[in-house]
């Protein structure tokens, strides 16, 4: 398939890694009430759907390309940094942990849905951040209650929290996310 003029190039699949550091693309920034998702068929971006007032993103979302995760979908990924980046952004981030759970679907399933946890290379403040376990407790309360409150604001569905594992665990998922892509 050509690119067809005036387009992005498609970012879902670009190598996951650069060099030795983990790629990802920025869906959605820090600071935004809109969910914004790529459409790999169409190569552009589009708005999925709007947070209510009062709620935004705390943290830059977005995926880990040449990946496909349990629910069909690239790896998603928070990424920590000091300023949002932008729709579109491809970050040199390291891997410092995952957020383990589930969406509960109204059909009664479970369906798992992992979210990674990184720090942008780039970053000043959370640079001596190795592991999940190096953030302040007041964050990751922060991050999981984001996790179990926007999908059932975004899509009806209930996250189930698992729990919180470190950088090896989310490698050993990347690596299984991408043996997965066709």
């Amino acid at each position: 398939m050509s690119t067809p003029r005036n387009s992005l190039a498609n970012l879902s699949k670009l190598e996951p890694y650069q060099d030795e550091t983990l790629q990802v693309v920025i869906e959605t920034p820090k600071g935004s009430r809109n969910k914004y998702a790529f459409d790999g068929d169409r190569l552009c971006f589009q708005l999925k759907k709007t947070l209510p007032a009062g709620m935004v993103f705390p943290y830059d979302f977005g995926f880990v390309p040449s990946t496909e995760a349990s629910d069909g979908d690239e790896l998603d990924v928070l990424v920590l940094m000091d300023e949002p980046a932008f729709v579109g952004c491809v970050l040199g981030v390291r891997l410092i942990g995952v957020i383990t759970g589930e969406d509960q679907l109204p059909e009664g399933e479970t369906q798992r849905n992992d979210r990674l946890l990184a720090v942008a290379e780039a970053s000043d403040l959370y640079a001596g951040i190795q592991h999940v376990n190096d953030l302040p407790e007041p964050l990751m309360r922060h991050m999981e209650e984001f996790f179990q409150n926007y999908p059932r604001v975004l899509s009806q569905k209930e996250f189930k929290l698992l729990g919180t594992e470190g950088p090896e665990v989310a490698q050993k998922l990347i690596e299984e996310a991408r043996a997965n892509v066709k």
